[in-house]
């Protein structure tokens, strides 16, 4: 089994799938005050609705970012976490992509990356980008938090409360061809941009 947290927002969402990326459940929630408290006590509860335990978990996937510091640091330490204790390969997933991939009507998918900017990945690829609430899309549908959506006055949003099951089928698909997964000491969120009070790291002979 591969169990998947993404919390890159105020909508996380955690899943359970089987090694192929068939989702066995799936559960994602809204802006409640406490969400990445959640994170843990939902995944054991969707793995033991699906019948399983954690001596069955295989792999754990996680969504990398960009989007929430909070979210990203909390859903990393509890996949670590199970990937050290059980001693399982972990897979780091861009979070945007695989919001897109939970829903594929979507034309893009926006997280917050501060009080009037946003991380925008749109359908057609590349790489997220930093744009200012007023250049976002209003005429396409976007994947986006109710709480983003509220804020910057979006109107044709989903929310990402299913995007832990595309984590997972995402991961499975990595792991099909790299069963070692990624390094469980360098993986790290992905920022575009370092959260306000945190230094950048110096590197050494630069």
């Amino acid at each position: 089994m591969i169990v998947a947290i993404e919390a890159a927002s105020t909508d996380p969402s955690v899943a359970v799938a089987a090694p192929d990326g068939t989702l066995l459940g799936v559960d994602g929630w809204s802006a409640t005050p406490r969400q990445t408290h959640e994170l843990l006590p939902r995944l054991l509860a969707l793995l033991a609705g699906s019948d399983g335990t954690l001596a069955q978990v295989s792999a754990v996937a996680v969504g990398i970012g960009p989007g929430s510091f909070t979210g990203l640091r909390v859903a990393m330490s509890i996949a670590k976490g199970l990937a050290f204790a059980r001693g399982i390969p972990i897979v780091g997933v861009p979070s945007l992509e695989a919001w897109l991939a939970a829903e594929p009507a979507a034309d893009g998918a926006v997280s917050r990356a501060g009080a009037r900017e946003a991380y925008l990945l749109a359908r057609d690829g590349g790489e997220p980008r930093i744009v200012d609430r007023g250049a976002l899309p209003r005429d396409q549908q976007l994947v986006a938090p109710v709480e983003l959506a509220s804020a910057f006055e979006l109107a044709n949003v989903v929310s990402p409360v299913r995007a832990a099951g595309s984590v997972a089928a995402l991961a499975a698909r990595r792991l099909q061809a790299d069963p070692g997964g990624d390094d469980l000491e360098r993986l790290e969120p992905r920022y575009l941009r370092l959260p306000r009070g945190v230094a950048p790291t110096l590197v050494e002979g630069r």
